[in-house]
């Protein structure tokens, strides 16, 4: 890669995490509860993911074993996510988000949508920032898992 594909990549990125501090700093009068940027990863996961294990939500958050329990039992708490049995193996826990998760989504999505509005020129340009931000976080992710199986930890 040549010195003008990194700056435009690093750009990028830097941007990306500038409009992601941007909207998580949006969703803070939501609530009394205090949402950290791993406690958002576990639930979008769990949420996107219901029922779940542990293991499957830790390893897709990218987050070693006591963090995503320290993360889970705080959702827990916050009665965001609940446990179950699995109900073909007593021994396995399935991960779901509550119906107070369900309002706080709710809830989140009228503010980033209020946030964003007007920002983009219309459906066309959300619709292909849609596509690529889907693409770009799917490629981080085979990397990440990638990363994970040369290292001997998936």
């Amino acid at each position: 890669m040549d010195e003008e594909q990194k700056s435009r990549l690093f750009e990028l990125a830097d941007l990306i995490a500038a409009v992601g501090r941007q909207i998580h700093a949006a969703k803070e009068g939501l609530r009394e509860d205090r949402w950290s940027p791993l406690d958002v990863a576990v639930m979008r996961y769990i949420d996107r993911h219901p029922g779940t294990s542990a293991r499957a939500a830790a390893e897709a958050t990218q987050q070693i074993s006591s963090n995503f329990s320290r993360a889970l039992r705080g959702l827990e708490q916050k009665g965001l996510v609940h446990r179950e049995a699995d109900r073909e193996d007593a021994r396995r826990v399935r991960l779901y988000p509550t119906a107070r998760a369900q309002e706080n989504l709710r809830r989140l999505n009228d503010v980033w949508s209020d946030l964003l509005d007007g920002v983009l020129s219309g459906e066309q340009e959300a619709d292909a920032m849609i596509a690529s931000l889907r693409r770009i976080e799917a490629g981080l992710a085979e990397k990440a898992l990638a990363r994970l199986k040369n290292t001997g930890k998936a």
